[in-house]
């Protein structure tokens, strides 16, 4: 997996499980690791429909180097807290 964070996740064979916070209609896309190894990633598309949803996968696919595909939101579909699963095999 090449990235510019180290991410800590719970790591179940090439899988990580990230932990983020969601910033939906921001100003400008941002991603950002906290101490705690969460990211907290800032995103243009309002809350609706799945567009900020569908915003982040793009976003941590292009930071991660990986196809969209690989990257799912476990949990919090409808919340800014979200557990995102990342195939990096």
């Amino acid at each position: 997996m090449s990235a510019k964070y180290e991410v800590r996740g719970v790591g179940i064979k090439d899988m990580k499980i990230l932990s983020v916070k969601v910033k939906p209609n921001s100003k400008q896309q941002a991603v950002k690791q906290e101490e705690d190894g969460s990211l907290t990633v800032h995103l243009k598309s309002p809350p609706v429909a799945g567009k900020a949803n569908a915003e982040l996968i793009q976003v941590l696919a292009k930071r991660f180097e990986l196809p969209q595909s690989r990257i799912r939101i476990k949990a919090g579909l409808s919340s800014k807290h979200k557990l995102v699963e990342v195939d990096d095999e």
